[in-house]
């Protein structure tokens, strides 16, 4: 694959070369992405989306990198990650309104600071709000279905907003997958609450997920969907696998509905595992368990 120095140029360097994914993922594992850029406002992104389609680049849009799996070969293209650069929080008249690259955590924290309910359970998901509305992200019975009212989005080249309607949010599902949108940006409608009580929510969820999921190690929370009628973590369980490994990736023996990086995993102990898993809880239960982890990359 071949990038012209025009490209490159055009940006004024904001493009960088063979830059390692495993230190942009929260599983810690990754091989290195051709080129990476962090575009600092939506006019620098909309040019390297557009470069990068004449140039028939492929492109992999990421936030915080915490529901990804990139495997050890890498990424042959354009990796753009939405960060710092695309964090702001707004109040708004209804709520809050999140730039695509805010954390979920610090939006919860915005809306404490303002006495808003209905993000408490925000507080711990390490994604960012682009990420948990593309997938409509959850914990603790909350949605971001539930709260979101519009969404700044780039259809293929077009800004445009839509209602939350247009998204057609399902479980960890959303048009946005679907049509390969790109959220810019999310309008919430929250209500006034008591801050006390609020705060009092978001720890009460802080204290049960330090105490039930493996926060001490790096993964991707929840690498399985949640099967219909059943919970990924109890099958797991019940399989007996709690605490099998496949060199550094291991099931999570607090948690089995985690896969943990140990310390040296790879991407492909990830996967191995993770098939491993799946043809023991179908065996059992015939049940088939599937990844909520996205899956990107070359293995080679």
């Amino acid at each position: 694959m071949q990038m012209n120095d025009m490209f490159e140029n055009d940006m004024n360097g904001c493009i960088r070369r063979d830059v390692r994914l495993d230190k942009y993922t929260t599983l810690r594992v990754g091989g290195p992405a051709d080129y990476f850029a962090e575009p600092e406002n939506e006019e620098a992104l909309c040019l390297l989306l557009e470069e990068a389609a004449r140039l028939n680049v492929p492109v992999l849009l990421m936030g915080n990198g915490s529901n990804l799996l990139v495997k050890d070969g890498g990424f042959r293209g354009l990796v753009i990650r939405l960060g710092k650069h695309f964090s702001s929080i707004e109040r708004t008249d209804e709520g809050l309104y999140a730039q695509s690259g805010a954390l979920m955590s610090a939006l919860s924290k915005e809306a404490l600071k303002y006495s808003l309910t209905g993000l408490e359970f925000a507080q711990g998901i390490p994604g960012t709000v682009g990420g948990g509305a593309y997938m409509n992200a959850g914990a603790y019975g909350g949605e971001m279905c539930q709260v979101v009212s519009s969404l700044r989005i780039l259809d293929h080249g077009v800004i445009r907003m839509i209602p939350a309607e247009e998204m057609a949010f399902a479980y960890r599902h959303t048009q946005a997958m679907d049509r390969q949108w790109i959220v810019l940006g999310v309008y919430f409608r929250l209500e006034k609450g008591d801050p006390k009580e609020i705060e009092e929510k978001m720890q009460d969820f802080a204290i049960r997920r330090k105490t039930k999921q493996p926060l001490e190690y790096p993964s991707a929370g929840s690498f399985f969907k949640r099967p219909v009628g059943h919970y990924a973590g109890g099958l797991i369980e019940q399989a007996g696998l709690k605490g099998v490994s496949v060199g550094g990736a291991q099931v999570s023996e607090k948690h089995a509905g985690f896969l943990i990086n140990t310390g040296d995993a790879t991407a492909s102990d990830f996967l191995q595992l993770m098939k491993k898993v799946q043809a023991a809880v179908w065996e059992k239960f015939q049940v088939r368990l599937e990844n909520e982890v996205r899956i990107v990359g070359s293995d080679t």
